[in-house]
């Protein structure tokens, strides 16, 4: 009798990618889901790809190097194109997502040490309690039950930038912030009309309205909260709020008014629990369909914890930890496609002669599965993110926070969370996958399950903090 061979599993948008471009249909039926699935195969193998649309050429570039260039060394003959501005600017304000070039060097630099290493790990204690707490609903509820780990992620990261942004004053703007995030990210599907003359301009402001006008509540919770912080400088709490306001320009001394101090709030609360919530989700899926990796990171994390809370001392002892972590931003970069560049000036991007016009972009959802920097690409192997591996790649291999000047000014702090977050959980639970269900993949500024992903929670056998070797 001749036994069968089991084939694993493909996961979520990791299907081969296609031979040939897609047609004109497919391209715009796959604006509803995760558009970088229909690129083809020799975007993954060649230095650059010029992929052609009714909205004219678009240079993908692939290339480390030439990503460095674009991003880096020649970053100012590649702006941000226009569209994603506005589109950022009606929910950013003039943040540090958004903000010209001036304003974004001053405020970056005022910032800076709201987010350098200690005020981090200051936060840490924060993000351990809030999740501790959070498991603890989990052990409420009934055995084997089934949960959203999209859903969850959200509410735990949302849970955490509350604390660790306005301490414990800010359920209410929680709410009302995802409920506007929520509905930018829905506002941000484009279709036909969207690119026609006259109608198309008058269709993209009228979104834009709607965006700003579902922000107009979580203002007004800001604006009171910055008002409350200032009255009582001496006795606020340490958060990230009360340090923004506080900030000065250590140059000239110059801080941030309320309006800038408004737009800096959203664009970090948006971006710093959206991003972080995702690549949870994507942790959990991963490890669902990994059985052996999971097992090597329980054993970690029993191996040094043993069953006790983690704290900031504990995150050099754990590099498979962080490594899984790495690697689900590898796989499913929260981020897949950064923001189109347009050339102003001649150029030339590995051999391609650029002509000013032409628009750029670097997509880690290509750059990460390239088959230049990487081994069978669309393999979950946590080991690839190992300390001598790493150090041997090209920086502008691996984006998962961006890069250049405007890389993520708060990447240690989401890394920072993330490990913790499951360090505590990953300890105590293991996620199955609810069988018969399609996950699929949806791209609105951050990737997405786009119906959720519905798991089965199984509690794993407690370790005895007293047998921990740490």
């Amino acid at each position: 009798m001749t036994t069968t061979a089991v084939l694993p599993k493909t996961l979520a948008g990791l299907a081969p990618p296609p031979l040939k471009p897609a047609s004109f249909l497919a391209t715009v039926r796959s604006g509803k889901g995760n558009p970088f699935e229909i690129i083809p195969l020799e975007a993954y193998e060649k230095s650059f790809y010029l992929s052609k649309s009714l909205l004219g050429p678009v240079l993908i570039v692939s290339d480390p190097e030439a990503v460095r260039r674009v991003l880096l060394d020649n970053v100012a003959n590649y702006p941000k194109e226009k569209l994603g501005d506005q589109f950022f600017s009606a929910m950013f304000g003039e943040g540090l997502l958004s903000a010209p070039g001036p304003k974004w060097r001053a405020h970056r630099k005022i910032m800076a040490p709201s987010f350098g290493t200690r005020t981090v790990e200051s936060y840490a204690p924060v993000m351990v309690d809030t999740t501790v707490n959070f498991a603890r609903h989990w052990d409420g509820l009934p055995k084997s039950a089934e949960i959203d780990i999209a859903a969850e992620m959200k509410t735990l990261t949302l849970k955490i930038i509350c604390r660790t942004m306005f301490s414990s004053d800010a359920e209410e703007l929680a709410v009302q912030a995802g409920e506007a995030l929520d509905f930018a990210q829905a506002a941000l599907v484009f279709g036909l009309l969207d690119i026609l003359p006259v109608i198309g301009p008058r269709r993209i402001k009228r979104k834009q309205d709607a965006i700003r006008a579902h922000f107009k509540s979580v203002d007004t919770a800001i604006y009171r909260l910055i008002g409350e912080r200032e009255k009582i400088r001496n006795e606020a709490p340490k958060d990230f709020l009360t340090r923004l306001v506080a900030a000065k320009d250590p140059d000239d001394g110059v801080g941030l008014n309320a309006i800038e101090v408004r737009d800096e709030v959203i664009t970090i609360f948006m971006a710093g629990h959206e991003t972080t919530a995702v690549t949870m989700t994507w942790v959990w899926y991963l490890l669902s369909q990994h059985p052996a990796e999971e097992a090597t990171l329980h054993q970690e994390l029993d191996t040094v914890l043993g069953g006790r809370s983690p704290n900031v001392e504990d995150l050099p002892h754990l590099p498979y930890t962080r490594m899984v972590i790495e690697e689900a931003m590898r796989v499913y970069p929260p981020a897949p496609g950064l923001s189109m560049r347009q050339a102003q000036e001649a150029d030339e991007l590995c051999g391609f002669k650029v002509k000013p016009g032409l628009q750029v972009l670097v997509a880690p959802w290509i750059l990460h599965r390239h088959r230049s920097q990487w081994d069978n690409p669309e393999r979950f192997d946590p080991t690839r993110f190992a300390k001598e591996l790493s150090e041997k790649r090209p920086r502008f291999a691996y984006l998962p926070f961006g890069g250049g000047p405007r890389v993520c000014i708060g990447a240690t702090l989401a890394m920072t969370e993330a490990i913790l977050i499951l360090a505590v959980l990953a300890q105590r639970f293991r996620l199955r996958l609810n069988d018969g269900q399609e996950v699929r993949l949806q791209t609105r500024i951050t990737l997405r399950p786009k119906n959720g992903i519905i798991t089965i929670l199984e509690r794993r056998p407690t370790v005895d903090p007293s047998s921990s070797d740490a």
